[in-house]
């Protein structure tokens, strides 16, 4: 599949790509690695089970991108984690796993009604581990929020959400990303830089990237127009860029992130990492269809992906920003 460079979220970040301050990309390193990873097995295995409830896995979904940020304590650089079954989840993980827990209990968490009204105590009850969870005013608030929205216009109900419109991202105002950023302000993911506005939209595509990975194989749910979405700019993406070596950050960057010191939201660093972020795994996928058949061409999600997999879990320092975008 082609890479669209004019859609909202690529289009919006060159600015910040002509005028790097802070990171520098390697573009000889870029395409070398982006070669060894053409002979990757990027395949999606689809869960059939899903098809025993699919409005029920298309609302844990949406709940889940809802919660998805912040998970490693800002003082101590600890992430958030929990033992089961003799393997540690961390982070995301951690959470999805307390989420299907409170669902196997009976907790109504994936209805609007219960998100509007739950409060701190309850919050804390379903979510513990080995830290509290980071940030837990803010997605307490995040999740009324949002809840109320969703009593007030979808009958509580992210399938009424998902159903008010065409299965594509973008359509004049109707797509799925369109909606939700114009109805759910957690989602409205953006910076300004020289007067530009700058697009991430980390959670909203994220969302849908979950519902498309898990439910197009399954002809249960399927976005038309796949060639505009990007890599979800995170905290992860940019240790596994510059561990590969795509990526170097000026030496007072480096150290800011080593000692664990926080970059603050909407600052040109902060801005940098993440917009490097989404430039080089599209130019890295792009790299990598070129060498691929047209068959086993891939997205820039399962790239990122598989980074994200790779390196969620490792102990090398990532920057801290306090923000609930990702």
């Amino acid at each position: 599949m082609n890479i669209n460079w004019n859609s909202k979220v690529l289009s919006s970040i060159q600015p910040v790509i002509d005028n790097l301050r802070y990171i520098s990309i390697d573009f000889e390193k870029l395409s070398k690695e982006s070669i060894k990873f053409a002979g990757y097995d990027f395949e999606i295995k689809q869960d059939p089970s899903l098809l025993d409830d699919v409005d029920s896995f298309i609302r844990k979904t949406m709940l889940i991108n809802t919660l998805n940020f912040a998970f490693t304590d800002f003082e101590t650089s600890t992430k958030y984690a929990l033992k089961e079954d003799k393997s540690t989840l961390s982070d995301t993980d951690a959470m999805v796993h307390q989420i299907n827990l409170a669902i196997s209990n009976g907790v109504p968490i994936l209805d609007g009604s219960f998100m509007a009204e739950i409060s701190h105590e309850i919050f804390q009850d379903l979510f513990s581990a080995n830290i509290p969870m980071p940030m837990i005013k803010e997605k307490v608030d995040v999740l009324n929020q949002t809840g109320k929205t969703l009593v007030k216009h979808y009958e509580g109900d992210w399938i009424n959400f998902i159903n008010d419109g065409p299965r594509k991202l973008y359509a004049d105002g109707e797509g799925l990303i369109e909606r939700l950023i114009g109805n759910f302000s957690r989602f409205d993911d953006f910076s300004l830089f020289e007067d530009n506005k700058i697009y991430f939209l980390k959670l909203a595509q994220l969302a849908f990237w979950g519902l498309h990975r898990e439910l197009s194989g399954l002809q249960l749910f399927h976005i038309e127009d796949m060639e505009n979405m990007t890599a979800f700019a995170d905290y992860i993406l940019p240790v596994a860029l510059e561990h590969l070596e795509i990526t170097k950050y000026v030496p007072e960057l480096k150290k800011q992130i080593q000692d664990g010191k926080l970059i603050q939201k909407d600052s040109i660093e902060e801005i940098e990492l993440r917009a490097t972020t989404i430039f080089v795994t599209a130019k890295m996928s792009e790299i990598i269809n070129e060498n691929r058949i047209d068959d086993e061409k891939i997205l820039i999600p399962q790239l990122d992906f598989k980074l994200w997999t790779e390196y969620h879990g490792d102990e090398k320092p990532h920057h801290l920003t306090k923000t609930i975008m990702y």
